[in-house]
């Protein structure tokens, strides 16, 4: 299996599996005893490994939201609780997450160690997001760092997603409205003030997923054919797991 194969068949179940514990009953019920609803809990939570910094900073992390929402949401945030305790709070929820979804699922000892061969062999420059979820410690209980594991590997693609976004000259709204059209509300976009989008921009969004890959293909390049087969075995468990 080359590692472009790889890239191909793991990292849009990486993308989709990744965040599977932001919404859960067990996360949005953790924010609440926190004080934080469940919007305020992923931004604080999710950018919280960046530490107490200003919006501008999470904005520039994040990629794909509006601004003015990232702003709200992290201020209002920040002043109930410690950006890093709500990162910590969070990656807690993750593992708790794991470990109600995956308690018995196969192969996520050898799915970990390929998943900790990539991560480690990563290289953070440029992938703020990605280098500060690095930094934090997982769990050592399976099911647990499985999930921790697979939201690494996820921040790792995205951060290195939205810096190719730039690269190729885009910016993160329109790369928005090309690549989620149904999601431009959810992410605090208007509907009613698209950017301009024709064949220059979903060109570029093209060669964007080109260096996106790019980026990433080095990291993934370390595993041998068995780590790739124990990588794409694990993700076969872990979305039969979740699975609705």
């Amino acid at each position: 299996m080359t590692t472009d194969e790889l890239l191909a068949l793991a990292c849009p179940r990486i993308g989709d599996l990744g965040w599977a514990f932001y919404f859960a009953p067990g996360t949005v019920a953790k924010g609440e005893a926190l004080g934080l609803d469940v919007f305020h809990f992923y931004f604080l939570g999710r950018g919280g490994v960046l530490g107490d910094v200003e919006p501008e900073v999470i904005v520039s992390a994040f990629g794909y939201f509006n601004p003015a929402v990232v702003a709200q949401m992290w201020n209002e945030g920040k002043a109930i609780m410690a950006p890093r305790d709500a990162a910590r709070a969070y990656a807690a929820c993750c593992a708790d997450f794991g470990r109600e979804q995956l308690a018995g699922v196969d192969g996520l000892v050898p799915f970990c160690r390929a998943a900790e061969q990539v991560v480690e062999a990563a290289d953070p420059v440029g992938l703020s997001l990605f280098a500060g979820y690095r930094s934090e410690p997982v769990v050592e209980d399976v099911a647990g760092r499985t999930l921790q594991l697979l939201a690494v590997l996820r921040e790792f693609r995205g951060s290195a997603h939205v810096l190719a976004i730039r690269a190729c000259g885009l910016d993160a709204k329109t790369a928005h409205f090309i690549k989620r059209p149904n999601d431009v509300a959810m992410f605090g976009w208007s509907e009613d003030d698209p950017p301009v989008i024709g064949t220059p921009q979903i060109e570029a969004l093209a060669r964007a997923e080109a260096l996106t890959d790019a980026l990433v293909r080095d990291a993934y390049g370390v595993l041998d054919e068995s780590g790739s087969r124990s990588l794409l075995a694990g993700l076969d468990g872990i979305q039969a797991a979740l699975a609705p």
